[in-house]
């Protein structure tokens, strides 16, 4: 086995899928990239058992074969070169790998590829098309809402529910949830699944090059395929049925907040520097047009107090939140304003961008409250 490939781009490539080698594997074949040669293509393929990415890129060769490599130590070695062809030639699984670039020779073990798990195929029972453009801003916009709790799994992925009329992507870790949905993606039929978290970061690696690419979803009741390009992911979802979201969305909010995103955002992070570190509770105190943002730590005597111009339609108010949380919201609102709407302070704040970019996008971001004084 032999061939030619541009350093740049084999290790582009390369570093697309090395986040899903773990490094506590099972099994020490998957330490190993797989390595599958054909007339004029390279074909290389991950996995960790619950996830396997794989993908194909071009290369001077005229054999075929496959071969494992160890990923860490390819990945390490091929970022310290500067664009120029390297020559890989294989001389057996006891010989190992000779790497040949324009100033010298290395040496790199191989192994049989015999033992490395092949990428399952799965009898779908569903599947869907979205632009890998608008999959990679759904991750983008609901991602950092996952939870980490291990006794509430359902919580530590994406939902993701798919019906004739539209999209919908939901993340929560019961102090915040964010709901992207899309009324230009559809599903001939209603789907429902959990995407965990590595897949979806790998997702965000392999899709934003290629922006411009369809991807295929294809699912059933254990597992997902997401195939675009040459890139092809399996993945195992995570089993259980999803918190009832709609149910902690409430419905009517007579009292909208209208302010500038950045000028809140900015206000919040120097306000909650002060505030308790066990509680991290900014209040907010909302009088005609006035909102007077306060924190305080009884502990260490100290305390912090902004007065920002809003907009605000409805009854004067008080209400508090963690900070940390309202700061992760307003921090991935991709908008100049945002609007908040409210009801009680015992109930939950729900936030939106200020200006519709994009008719066919619908964003909702929810912050649970903190009662003032505790």
């Amino acid at each position: 086995m032999k061939f030619i490939a541009s350093s740049s781009v084999i290790y582009k490539n390369l570093i697309a899928l090395n986040d899903v080698v773990s490094t506590n594997n099972t099994m020490p074949i998957l330490d190993n990239f797989l390595l599958e040669l054909r007339p004029n293509e390279l074909r290389v393929t991950a996995s960790d058992l619950e996830t396997t990415i794989s993908t194909g890129f071009e290369v001077e060769t005229e054999s075929e074969g496959e071969v494992c490599v160890p990923a860490k130590l390819l990945v390490e070695s091929l970022k310290d070169f500067p664009e120029q062809p390297l020559t890989f030639i294989f001389k057996g699984t006891d010989q190992g790998c000779e790497i040949i670039s324009e100033n010298g020779k290395y040496q790199i073990a191989t192994e049989s590829a015999d033992e490395f798990p092949r990428t399952l195929t799965i009898d779908h029972v569903g599947s869907t098309r979205i632009s890998s453009d608008i999959l990679a801003l759904a991750i983008k916009n609901t991602l950092f809402a996952t939870g980490n709790d291990e006794l509430r799994p359902t919580m530590s992925g994406v939902f993701f529910q798919l019906t004739p009329e539209n999209a919908t992507f939901v993340a929560t870790d019961a102090h915040k949830l964010v709901r992207y949905r899309r009324t230009d993606v559809q599903s001939e039929e209603v789907a429902e699944f959990i995407m965990p978290k590595k897949p979806l970061n790998l997702l965000i690696k392999s899709l934003l090059p290629a922006a411009e690419d369809e991807v295929v979803i294809e699912y059933n009741q254990q597992n997902a395929v997401f195939a675009s390009g040459k890139m092809r992911l399996v993945c195992r979802l995570i089993d259980g049925k999803y918190p009832n979201y709609e149910a902690v969305i409430p419905k009517e909010n007579p009292n909208h907040l209208l302010i500038r995103r950045a000028t809140l955002l900015e206000s919040v992070r120097r306000v909650a520097k002060f505030s308790s570190k066990s509680a991290n509770q900014v209040k907010f105190a909302i009088t005609g047009n006035e909102l007077i943002i306060s924190a305080e730590d009884p502990d260490f005597n100290s305390q912090a107090e902004e007065t920002l111009r809003c907009d605000f339609d409805g009854t004067d108010m008080e209400i508090g939140f963690n900070s940390r949380y309202l700061l992760e919201l307003i921090n991935h609102l991709d908008a100049e304003n945002m609007r908040m709407e409210m009801s009680q302070p015992n109930r939950a704040g729900i936030i939106f961008p200020g200006e519709i970019m994009d008719k066919e996008e619908d964003l909702l971001m929810l912050v649970m409250p903190i009662m003032v004084g505790s």
